[in-house]
């Protein structure tokens, strides 16, 4: 009978008397995930070996030959030649063990000094500011596009929502520039979450440090860290700093879904401001008329998935005691799920944008239901000298008239306005246009097309100092 044990032995297998099952092995295993952080372990591991020989603790012939044995392995996994073996458990070891059979006792030299503890906690520092960086930029790109959407109708009219029911005239514009400061606020999240990423785990080995006189400050300044994590047991168990980007990514996908909230409610024919371009649609099966806004609905429901992401991480790591435990091996799917989803999104928002066409003559005739000019003439009567509460009662009074009537503030004729309040004179029906109503509204933050204007101007430029 074949045994359910493996005679395969593992990196640390002296001290076991059997090996691991393979049931165990599959289970434990994380090469065909963590495999994604092959480039940052070489890169980590080449300055470790950097620090290795300036500190006379390997030669410098072994550091060549790491350096020539990594070379060699890199090259094989960018063209897909390099093996990955589930036996080797993780990407570590898989690169360890094929650098020891390029080179020889070099490659078992490399290990000196660390741990894997310290080893992946480094890579996926590295792996999560080198996400932050790709992810700053495509929110740039996404906020670009915006801009240029947003310049297109500085000018152009429509309802503003309070409740999903119609408030008061803005420009979309103005509308589109919410969601730029939205996704502004989130790349100062990010750059923000970079600072606690960018600190050096490296050399903290197992959980206590090493006895080898290594230089960290050393191995920081290769790796383009700022700091060095200053506390060994810290360094390998935490996982804070993945927790606070997965937050950062959750913000980033709940703006993105309130956007495609709108966007779906702004495509259906019964409110026809805006279309999609085809490329971002799909078709019924069954029904020939339908163009469905699948991008936009998928991206909603994607952003319970990150969401998720976060609570996973926040689960995983509530009842760890120090230092570093299995559970954290859970840290990574999560973690690489979440930027591959945040990633994708971006990229095809920022080109979704560019394929958004605006319908200003519905947005027009809906900023002309609701009585959307109303606290324009409240305001108008505030000053003409009565107080805002009598106003405010006035124009109310005013709107249930022109309910009554089935006719708009605008329709009515100044002595039946003046019904509401002796106040009200010629110069009233100025205020009472949509085009007057947004143009009062000149000062920073205010949905006036000069005023969107500079906002963009603005942007631009912050963008430009990214």
């Amino acid at each position: 009978m074949t045994s359910q044990f493996s005679k395969k032995s593992e990196a640390w297998s002296a001290r076991f008397n059997e090996p691991v099952s393979d049931l165990v092995k599959r289970y434990t295993a994380s090469v065909f995930f963590d495999k994604r952080l092959a480039l940052f372990d070489i890169q980590g591991s080449l300055a470790h070996a950097e620090m290795l020989v300036a500190q006379n603790i390997i030669n410098a012939r072994d550091h060549a030959d790491i350096q020539r044995g990594m070379q060699q392995i890199l090259s094989e996994i960018e063209s897909g030649q390099f093996v990955w073996l589930l036996d080797l458990e993780d990407v570590h070891l898989n690169i360890e063990k094929r650098l020891t059979e390029l080179v020889g006792d070099a490659g078992k030299r490399l290990h000196t000094g660390r741990s894997r503890n310290d080893q992946v906690a480094t890579d996926i520092r590295l792996y999560v500011r080198s996400s932050i960086d790709t992810i700053v930029g495509l929110l740039g790109d996404f906020r670009s596009a915006l801009l240029d959407l947003a310049e297109q109708h500085a000018a152009t009219i429509m309802p503003g929502f309070t409740h999903m029911q119609v408030a008061q005239p803005i420009t979309f514009g103005h509308h589109v520039l919410a969601y730029v400061e939205m996704f502004a606020r989130d790349t100062e999240r990010m750059l923000d979450c970079r600072k606690r990423v960018n600190r050096l785990p490296l050399g903290a080995a197992a959980l206590a440090g090493t006895t080898f006189p290594i230089d960290r400050l050393c191995v920081a300044k290769t790796l383009g860290f700022d700091d060095v994590c200053h506390n060994s047991l810290d360094a390998v168990s935490d996982r804070d700093f993945a927790i606070e980007f997965c937050a950062a990514a959750a913000l980033i996908m709940t703006h993105v879904s309130r956007m495609s909230e709108e966007l779906v409610i702004w495509m259906s024919p019964r409110v026809g401001f805006i279309d999609i371009a085809d490329r971002f649609c799909t078709g019924s099966s069954i029904m020939p008329q339908k163009k469905n806004p699948d991008v936009p609905e998928l991206a909603r429901g994607k952003t319970g998935r990150v969401n998720g992401h976060l609570i996973a991480l926040l689960t995983l790591m509530k009842g760890q005691p120090l230092a570093y435990n299995k559970d954290n091996q859970e840290d990574k799917e999560p973690l690489f799920d979440t930027v591959d989803t945040i990633v994708d999104t971006l990229r095809i928002f920022a080109d979704m944008a560019g394929g958004i066409t605006v319908k200003p003559e519905a947005m027009r005739a809906a900023a002309l239901q609701g009585y959307a000019t109303a606290t324009d003439l409240a305001d108008y009567l505030v000053k003409k000298g009565l107080p805002f509460r009598d106003a405010h009662e006035a124009v109310a009074l005013a709107v249930r008239t022109c309910v009554d009537q089935g006719c708009d503030l605008s329709d009515m004729r100044l002595e039946e306005l003046q019904k509401f309040s002796s106040l009200v004179q010629e110069d009233v029906f100025a205020v009472l246009t949509l085009e007057g109503s947004v143009a009062a509204r000149n000062h920073v933050g205010g949905t006036a097309p000069e005023q969107v204007k500079l906002a963009i101007a603005r942007a631009r430029q912050q963008l430009a100092a990214i």
